[in-house]
């Protein structure tokens, strides 16, 4: 298991993660009824609450307003989709067997959809993140050029970063180099990242260095 899906996991098992919110809020994604989420929510006050592990039909369905054959019917459809099982158990004291409803890997599905979410929320800021840094380079060079960008321009600013893979801030030294020399034009620009390309020049500090030697000669 994930080690983070397993510490989630312990967290819900120590009641540091409220499950019935977190129950409520996902028991859609996990295509569970509302009968199926209640018969849960019912089967987890039952433990926590009362300590009654293995509650009788009669008990839960007296709690809820269905009928047995529902409540039957939920059971066996939530230990076929894996949320629940039926464990048996040997009292150390008595000897004596007897079954409990075990719903830890309702827990580990619950882990499972958090950690997604983490992971997607992650992807969309980084996703913004780097839409925002984009828009950036874009409003620099019309600010260097006092003017708004044309599409070929902007068509060619997004080839430097998509298919030439030139760094954002590497750009951005070859706009200021551009501006240094006073040729502000996208084709000088265009040569200063080629000339670069073709020297190995991949960060900012490179290119400062490579500049000075440049103009030393």
């Amino acid at each position: 298991m994930n080690s983070t899906i397993q510490m989630i996991t312990s967290l819900m098992d120590h009641g540091s993660i409220s499950i019935p919110t977190m129950l409520i809020t996902h028991y859609k994604r996990l295509n569970l009824s509302e009968t199926d989420l209640a018969l849960l929510l019912h089967l987890i006050v039952f433990r926590e609450k009362e300590n009654v592990t293995f509650p009788t039909i009669v008990q839960m369905q007296a709690r809820m307003s269905t009928t047995p054959e529902a409540v039957i019917g939920s059971l066996e459809r939530l230990t076929k989709q894996g949320i629940m099982t039926i464990e048996e158990f040997v009292d150390a004291n008595t000897g004596i067997r007897s079954e409990q409803y075990h719903i830890q890997p309702l827990y580990e599905k619950l882990a499972q959809l958090m950690v997604a979410d983490m992971e997607n929320a992650t992807t969309e800021v980084a996703a913004t993140r780097e839409l925002s840094q984009t828009s950036d380079i874009f409003t620099s060079f019309e600010k260097e050029f006092g003017r708004p960008l044309t599409p070929m321009e902007c068509e060619m600013i997004s080839k430097w970063l998509d298919q030439e893979e030139y760094s954002d801030p590497l750009i951005r030294a070859a706009l200021k180099e551009a501006v240094f020399a006073g040729k502000v034009h996208f084709r000088y620009i265009d040569r200063i990242l080629l000339e670069w390309s073709r020297n190995r020049v991949r960060t900012p500090e490179e290119a400062r260095e490579y500049a000075k030697r440049f103009r030393g000669r």
